[in-house]
């Protein structure tokens, strides 16, 4: 007696891709390509001048969101710059879980987080004309992963609403300059 053939599979509808996305496997490769065959980029100095952060490296714990997703889930914050300054700044098409979450996770799991995480710096200095050089990307990196993860989201969101391509920037509660308290 011959087996039953199996029942042909039943597409619902358009499936995902899933995190892995072959072209930005691709594009990482290429930066690595590119970084190991400049080993001077390490010594070169940043242009002089080159524009101040917006974001201040030690205000990570602002916006609150932010710094406790960085906090728990670092790669998630490191994979959203990344498709923030690279695929859409509006984060259309943006997965939580993507090529660029799976690396840093992957770094990160054999001590190497920070070299991703630099290179990821050095593109946000370049692409925005900010301050800074190669060792201080690698110094941020490596003393301070997560100040440093928040403040190259937060540079990228203002960046790209300052360049107009980007969702506006939230802004943080403070005193409107012509506020005063009432006298008694």
């Amino acid at each position: 007696m011959a087996a039953p053939a199996p029942a042909p599979h039943a597409q619902a509808g358009p499936t995902k891709p899933g995190p892995v996305d072959h072209a930005d496997v691709e594009s990482w490769k290429a930066r690595f390509n590119e970084v190991l065959a400049k080993p001077d980029v390490i010594t070169a100095p940043g242009p002089a001048d080159a524009r101040e952060w917006n974001a201040g490296f030690f205000g990570c714990c602002n916006p609150i969101d932010t710094c406790l997703i960085t906090w728990c889930l670092p790669c998630v914050t490191f994979g959203k710059t990344h498709h923030r300054t690279r695929k859409h700044a509006g984060l259309e098409g943006y997965e939580a879980i993507n090529t660029s979450c799976l690396l840093f996770t992957a770094a990160a799991f054999v001590g190497l987080h920070w070299i991703p995480a630099s290179m990821q710096r050095s593109d946000i200095r370049r692409k925005y004309h900010l301050q800074g050089n190669c060792l201080t990307d690698i110094a941020s990196a490596c003393c301070c992963a997560l100040c440093d993860l928040v403040q190259q989201e937060k540079e990228a969101e203002f960046r790209e609403a300052e360049l107009g391509k980007g969702a506006p920037v939230q802004q943080q509660y403070g005193q409107h300059e012509g506020m005063e308290y009432a006298k008694h």
